[in-house]
């Protein structure tokens, strides 16, 4: 999709999911705890893999992962784990199916001892967007120090690169590349 208008680099224009993800969500400050938590899941399933390979099965993680509603994915237990395995919609890894259902655990203490998911990881920022300096990074301090909490309370593949990238998604991190048309709104 060529209209003209510059977007960050990693932007494949052949894939109208990635253009759309990128132009109406990827960087806009979000604070619904659901929509948090969705980003963060699928963040975390796109460790070793593309993030074009997660959008394209996203419509097939909500519906295998019914919703997104983290108290429905904590309650997941051992037959769920297998029928997810089975799910060819969806990354079919065991580690990270599993990881996700204790993360889910851990994202409604989390919320439960903030008041929201929303308060504690905007928190780190003072609920303000940052700008990074527009190289292209996969970690920062800011990660570092989030991925190291969120390990310390017991999440899994929530290293510093995934952290980084989910703050980037959710606009902690405002990380549109100057070129970028979407760095100027």
């Amino acid at each position: 999709m060529d209209d003209g208008r510059c977007r960050c680099s990693w932007v494949k224009l052949n894939n109208p999911i990635d253009v759309k993800y990128h132009d109406e969500e990827w960087g806009v400050p979000l604070h619904d705890d659901r929509a948090l938590y969705e980003l963060l899941i699928l963040e975390t399933f796109q460790a070793g893999l593309s993030w074009e390979t997660i959008l394209n099965k996203r419509e097939n993680f909500r519906r295998a992962y019914e919703g997104f509603i983290p108290e429905r994915v904590a309650a997941f237990d051992a037959p769920k784990v297998e029928a997810l395995m089975q799910d060819a919609g969806i990354v079919r890894n065991r580690r990270k199916i599993e990881a996700s259902i204790v993360n889910s655990r851990i994202f409604l203490e989390i919320a439960a001892a903030f008041g929201s998911f929303d308060r504690y990881i905007w928190g780190f920022t003072d609920g303000k967007s940052i700008r990074e300096s527009c190289e292209l990074r996969t970690t920062s301090p800011l990660s570092d120090m989030i991925a190291k909490d969120l390990k310390k309370r017991g999440m899994k593949f929530v290293g510093s690169t995934c952290i980084y990238s989910t703050l980037q998604a959710i606009g902690v991190l405002a990380a549109h590349t100057d070129a970028c048309d979407w760095s100027k709104l």
